[in-house]
């Protein structure tokens, strides 16, 4: 594993030119670019051809799919077009070419990198790629990128739903820091405040540009871009996506998840973690209202689903993708009486606590507001899913993972 931060991180519009002085300074002489029509029209085949005018070896992958997905199909439609020679890997796009062109070239033994093509992720500088393996989006750590070059002028002009989604992706930072902290204090997940502090504070600074962000100006833009690679710095440093990947995220890979397996159309990931951070933000606020008596009355007439029975809902929800989130699932199916009411004892002598946490998390109304400024959507309707969906990724999201949310905690308590 490879977790050394990009050597440089441009955000101007000489992207270009600088990955062409990173190439000279490295020796690169063979390249391999990945695109689809999409990112080549905007900025692909101008990277291609600037390289090529230096003399340099560019083997381009351009996706001509109406979709791509991060999947099996299309790494290996990489891995055999590609020749065995050496070559430093180009992601020219936004997550999903980056995430797709970071595990080929982990898997070939090649660095590569990142040109964002929209502010709409914030995965660009992790070492996470999200992929769809059989169906369940798993999370492989490979590698980080070199270095990014991002050109602005190519941001700017991106589609405003993609922008959005960028700030949408930003604003799961405040649940997936909670979260974080409850599965330190609640299960014993490790936990790193310096990382948590700096993940809160992106989200921060972010949300104090939404009306520049709004306004698609050039500023507002580069902060959001800054945000997000900042924030793949912190999972970068930290190893892991613990800190910036909460239930706001399960929610959104339950519903990419399901609209893959019914052939629908897929939903730009930051819009869903956007709506869902909405979700959790309200689910937050509950949390807040209750006072000791309520959560004491709750914890008592709190029992233990039975494994069958937990076993049981997995497998209606998921169906043929069971099996490995059962086992991602585990820990928590294992649960005896007795951890469960040492679970119970634990959630009540650190109430202070919790309501410390939740306090961190902005009122559900403001995350609505700052998503409306930049023309996200907040609702589930804007995404053009059902309310049964809402509630299918409220009641099945928490198993994708093997983590202790608030969502977890929400079940303790009968919060639904």
């Amino acid at each position: 594993m490879d977790n050394q931060r990009p050597e440089i991180v441009t955000i101007d519009n000489q992207a270009i030119s600088h990955l062409i002085d990173y190439c000279r300074r490295h020796g690169v002489a063979k390249l391999a670019l990945i695109a689809d029509h999409n990112t080549y029209g905007v900025l692909g085949q101008a990277v291609e051809a600037g390289l090529k005018a230096q003399g340099l070896d560019v083997a381009s992958i351009v996706f001509d799919t109406p979709e791509v997905v991060a999947d099996a199909r299309h790494i290996l439609q990489i891995m055999v077009t590609v020749d065995r020679a050496p070559r430093t890997y180009v992601a020219v796009g936004s997550g999903t070419l980056t995430d797709i062109t970071r595990f080929a070239s982990w898997r070939t033994g090649n660095p590569f990198v990142a040109m964002p093509t929209a502010p709409s992720v914030d995965g660009f500088a992790s070492l996470g790629a999200p992929l769809i393996v059989e169906g369940v989006k798993t999370t492989y750590i490979t590698q980080a990128p070199r270095a990014i070059f991002a050109n602005l002028d190519t941001l700017v002009t991106a589609p405003r739903a993609m922008i959005a989604a960028g700030f949408g992706d930003i604003m799961g930072k405040f649940t997936a820091a909670a979260d974080w902290r409850l599965g330190h204090l609640l299960w014993d997940e490790p936990f790193d405040e310096a990382i948590a502090q700096r993940t809160a504070a992106v989200a921060q600074r972010c949300t104090e540009q939404a009306q520049a962000v709004g306004e698609g100006s050039p500023d507002g833009v580069h902060a959001l871009m800054e945000g997000l690679i900042d924030s793949g710095f912190t999972m970068l440093d930290l190893g892991s996506s613990r800190n910036a990947s909460g239930s706001e995220h399960h929610y959104s890979h339950y519903w990419e998840m399901k609209l893959l397996e019914e052939g629908r159309p897929a939903i730009l990931h930051g819009a869903k973690v956007g709506v869902a951070t909405v979700l959790l933000a309200q689910l937050y606020d509950c949390i807040k209202a209750l006072n000791r008596q309520d959560v004491s009355d709750r914890l008592e007439a709190s029992t233990l689903p039975t494994r069958d029975s937990e076993i049981a809902r997995i497998q209606a929800a998921f169906g043929d993708m069971a099996p490995a989130i059962i086992a991602a699932q585990r820990p928590f199916l294992d649960l005896t009486e007795a951890a469960y009411s040492a679970l119970k004892q634990r959630i009540g002598d650190n109430w202070d606590e919790v309501l410390a946490i939740a306090a961190q998390v902005p009122p559900g109304q403001e995350i609505t507001r700052s998503l409306q400024i930049v023309g996200g959507p907040t609702t589930v309707a804007e995404l053009g899913l059902t309310a049964q969906e809402q509630v299918a990724a409220e009641q099945y999201g928490h198993y994708l993972r093997q983590r202790f949310t608030v969502r977890k905690l929400a079940r303790v308590l009968g919060l639904g």
